[in-house]
């Protein structure tokens, strides 16, 4: 369950003392991410991040999130996400608070192909990659070799049939990438997971921050552009695993490319994974009705597995190319749509969840500090924290009790397959 702004404000002034905040405004998060954010601005004008955990692995994760982040710190050149302090609302919702990350986040439908920026963006990818698999197993984050990782996708294979929204031939289709052992032959490395548009902050032609590591893992660098490849442009993306490929110490294994879509086309079914476990009907339906368009349009497509040497195909037989693939946005109030392809992308617009976009600024005074009133009410907008008539030339938030001020939600995480 969401909570307020106001609430997550609340407990941030406690996890880091002297914080008193101003102002708090709703931050933006794709559907079925395990953590809600807000912006706070304390008294002194600063601004913070505030991350509340949604579930009680999210929760367990930033400890170990934090972990991680004090071992990069220095080993890369971009901002990290260092938490200034934690606190536990009366629910067990845990909250991270850390300095505002710098930039703006990258918009990966305006990326350029050929640009500065794409360039930028794949020597950061390709830097982190270069890491030390030691770092992250001292961090304690989960490692896997490639074989340990092709297992793990099967498990969630196995997860998003249990659904039952999954489509028979996307299964099948994901099956036999997964069994190809030709796929599976590569040197796992230090991934992020999970690189949204969200995650990536950037100044100009420069990433200057990345955020979101609660499902870093040492696992297949694939799994780094499965969310570009649905957002960006075919030649964007190529701009980006080109100078990629050039920064690594190491050259991508000859197969690559082919997990990099398969990771794009499994990420709806995770999407579908997340839903259904968070009961959100709504999304549940979206995602099934894109993954029933898109095992249509993928009926003849051997992108993910070539098919063996043998007769050619016969006349008029369709294979789609990858680069034909066009993404476009799906339109959950029209149930007679004909094409959507990898519409994963587009699942994660601001207009898909209330709670995504920042609504209009408004002022709250002291009463809306009650916890009932607080638990009941939807996403507020961004709220200006002050006292009223009886705290004159303050602006602290006014006094609360002991067990106001504490929040919650539940949705699923990636980080482990069988939960």
């Amino acid at each position: 369950m969401l909570r307020r702004p106001l609430v997550l404000a609340a407990l941030a002034d406690t996890a880091v003392p002297g914080l008193l905040p101003t102002q708090v405004q709703p931050m933006s998060a794709r559907p079925g991410s395990p953590y809600q954010r807000v912006r706070v601005t304390g008294q002194d004008q600063r601004h913070w991040t505030v991350q509340s955990a949604l579930t009680e692995a999210a929760g367990s994760a930033l400890d170990q999130t934090q972990s991680l982040v004090r071992l990069l710190n220095g080993r890369l050149t971009v901002g990290l996400p260092h938490i200034a302090g934690m606190a536990t609302g009366p629910e067990g919702t845990t909250v991270a608070v850390y300095p505002e990350l710098p930039g703006a986040p990258l918009a990966f439908d305006e990326l350029t192909p050929r640009s500065a920026l794409a360039r930028a963006l794949g020597v950061t990818l390709a830097n982190l990659h270069d890491l030390e698999p030691g770092v992250y197993e001292e961090a304690g984050v989960p490692s896997y070799d490639a074989e340990g990782y092709r297992a793990r996708r099967l498990a969630e294979l196995d997860l998003g049939a249990a659904t039952g929204h999954v489509p028979a031939g996307l299964l099948a289709r994901w099956e036999r990438a997964l069994e190809d052992v030709a796929l599976w032959h590569f040197p796992t490395v230090p991934t992020h997971g999970s690189v949204d548009e969200d995650d990536v902050y950037v100044d100009g032609d420069d990433v200057v921050a990345l955020d979101g590591w609660h499902v870093a893992a040492v696992s297949d660098p694939a799994i780094d552009f499965a969310t570009l490849f649905l957002g960006a442009t075919p030649d964007a993306v190529d701009t980006v695993i080109e100078s990629y490929a050039q920064a690594r110490r190491e050259r991508p294994d000859t197969q690559f490319e082919r997990r990099v879509r398969l990771a794009a086309e499994l990420r709806l079914m995770t999407d579908l994974r997340e839903a259904s476990t968070a009961g959100d009907e709504a999304m549940v339906h979206r995602c099934a009705k894109a993954l029933q368009r898109l095992e249509a349009q993928t009926q003849d497509d051997t992108s993910l597995t070539p098919p063996p040497p043998g007769p050619r195909s016969k006349p008029g037989a369709a294979v789609v190319d990858p680069e034909d693939i066009e993404v476009v946005d799906e339109n959950p109030t029209t149930d007679d749509e004909d094409t959507l392809d990898l519409p994963v992308a587009h699942l994660h617009d601001d207009e898909l969840d209330a709670a995504d976009e920042p609504p209009a600024e408004e002022s709250l005074i002291e009463d809306d500090l009650d916890d009932e009133e607080l638990g009941d009410d939807e996403l507020g907008d961004e709220e200006s924290l002050v006292t009223d008539e009886e705290h004159p030339g303050t602006d602290e938030m006014p006094e609360r009790g002991a067990d106001e001020a504490r929040p919650r939600r539940d949705t699923s995480s990636e980080q482990d397959p069988t939960s």
